[in-house]
């Protein structure tokens, strides 16, 4: 498996993966996958990838802002997702890393996620690499006519933003 930046000309494995994700009900509020030129607006130009077997995208991450204040330039939400045939396998482990990574080279401090706690394989991985429980966003929004917790998660870095 070898992790490379994400190209517009993956957007097509992306998005099919993203789809599977909506299909589980557990991965996002979301229930249709946007446009490549909506994705692409939406998330942050850096810190954007593929894990690769061969020519096949297995999985993704990407970071989305969550501000467009300036004291919150170090501040992103992260995003991964494993193609349905690749779960299981450490894939997310090694993409999460390596956004982790990526991020604090960017200049990352804190990347968050909203994760429900339904997903315990989610907020598993999440804590495996650091991040943390803040709180919970009690009904936050109504998913398929039901109201969904969330859980915000963050992981502060331990290299970056420290002055």
């Amino acid at each position: 498996m070898v992790i490379e930046d994400m190209l517009p000309q993956h957007w097509a494995e992306v998005k099919q993966i993203y789809l599977d994700g909506i299909a589980t009900g557990q991965a996002t509020f979301n229930t249709d996958a946007p446009s490549w030129e909506e994705w692409d607006k939406a998330h942050l130009t850096t810190c954007r990838f593929v894990a690769l077997d061969g020519d096949k995208v297995c999985g993704w991450a990407a970071l989305t802002p969550v501000s467009s204040r300036c004291v919150y330039g170090g501040v992103a939400e992260e995003s991964v997702y494993i193609a349905q045939d690749c779960r299981g396998m450490g894939l997310g482990l090694q993409l999460l890393s390596h956004l982790i990574t990526e991020s604090e080279k960017a200049g990352f401090w804190t990347l968050q996620a909203g994760i429900f706690p339904e997903n315990e394989a989610s907020v598993k991985l999440h804590e495996k690499v650091g991040f943390r429980i803040v709180g919970t966003r009690q009904r936050l929004a109504k998913h398929y006519g039901v109201w969904r917790d969330v859980y915000l998660l963050e992981r502060r870095s331990s290299t970056v933003g420290l002055d």
